[in-house]
């Protein structure tokens, strides 16, 4: 017989665990703004599985420094299912296409950085590069291209808001994964307020 594990502070015998209302709440209120930005359309389930996943990877990597492959890669191969379905209704195969080529570039050119850098970017990001490529790819290159910029920008401005308050220092180091997501949200929900 195996001896359960004690209860942790989050999880008691019985009990389940707390759920944190603000990521609950982001959830909700970005899986509105996508419907919204996509209406009835039939890649709205691919964008509204990023939005979850996304939430998700921005709460794990900002408290831990972690991009988990138990996330990244089954939403990498649910999107690309998910994004097939999308072609196979609306006829839409070059997006698709775009959309394969984009996860690959991007990836490759995270992995590179990641080479050059390891301490800049981590195998995380990478993979997770190649999630924020599908997804952007099949809106168009200047989405790939755009999301991508807008992650290292996020990254900058938010490097340089922490060290101007004195919350980190010049060599902490930072979760870019968020940065990442949040610029390829800003990309994809741009046409709501342009």
């Amino acid at each position: 017989m195996v001896a359960a594990a004690p209860p942790t502070q989050d999880h008691r015998a019985g009990e389940r665990p707390a759920t944190r209302p603000v990521p609950v709440l982001l959830t909700a209120a970005l899986c509105a703004l996508t419907a919204l930005r996509f209406g009835a359309s039939a890649e709205l389930p691919a964008y509204l599985l990023l939005v979850v996943a996304g939430v998700l990877l921005a709460a794990i990597d900002r408290d831990h420094h972690l991009l988990p492959n138990r996330v990244v890669l089954p939403t990498l191969v649910a999107g690309a299912v998910l994004l097939s379905g999308a072609a196979a209704v609306t006829g839409e195969w070059p997006a698709l296409i775009r959309a394969g080529l984009a996860a690959a570039a991007v990836f490759a050119v995270l992995l590179g950085m990641a080479l050059v850098s390891p301490a800049g970017i981590g195998m995380g990001d990478v993979k997770l590069g190649a999630v924020l490529g599908l997804n952007l790819g099949w809106l168009g290159w200047p989405h790939v291209l755009l999301g991508l910029s807008a992650g290292f920008v996020v990254q900058a401005l938010l490097a340089l808001a922490l060290m101007a308050t004195r919350r980190v220092g010049l060599h902490t180091e930072l979760p870019f994964g968020p940065a990442l997501l949040l610029g390829t949200g800003l990309v994809v929900l741009a046409p709501l307020v342009i």
